[in-house]
């Protein structure tokens, strides 16, 4: 498995990856959006031609928001994640970040092991910030 940054050919992938993911998934044109936009950080795992995976995260002045974090389902449970929180703490070091935060349903307890796992403390939750179903967002950061 190899961190690039998103590319072009990796677009339709994503995608898909969003559809099998998320109950609000970002389009295709959304994502193909970001490669052009001056603050996303936006990487995909890759093993040869597969998309195993992707983080996407805005940096703005010292600060890093992630937008996403997802995961094929069948590339669940080998440490795609991981590799891409990792990539990007290494970015928010490299680039002097203060700061990297993220919204998460609190029902989500996967991810949310995964976030504290990597070293995310809890700072909040935002009330029924999710709709599809309405859940409650717990709001991570990792500080620098």
């Amino acid at each position: 498995m190899t961190i690039v940054p998103m590319a072009q050919s990796h677009i339709a992938a994503i995608a898909a990856i969003e559809q099998a993911c998320f109950s609000e998934p970002w389009s295709a044109a959304a994502l193909a959006e970001e490669l052009s936009n001056p603050p996303a950080v936006f990487l995909a795992a890759v093993e040869g031609e597969t998309v195993l995976g992707y983080v996407g995260m805005h940096h703005v002045v010292d600060e890093g928001f992630i937008t996403n974090v997802a995961v094929s389902p069948d590339a669940r449970r080998r440490g795609v994640a991981r590799a891409l929180l990792a990539t990007l703490s290494a970015y928010g070091r490299e680039h002097g970040l203060y700061r990297i935060t993220l919204e998460v349903r609190v029902g989500n307890t996967p991810a949310r092991t995964l976030y504290e796992g990597e070293g995310y403390t809890l700072d909040g939750v935002r009330p029924k910030f999710y709709s599809h179903p309405t859940e409650d967002a717990a709001i991570y950061s990792l500080y620098f």
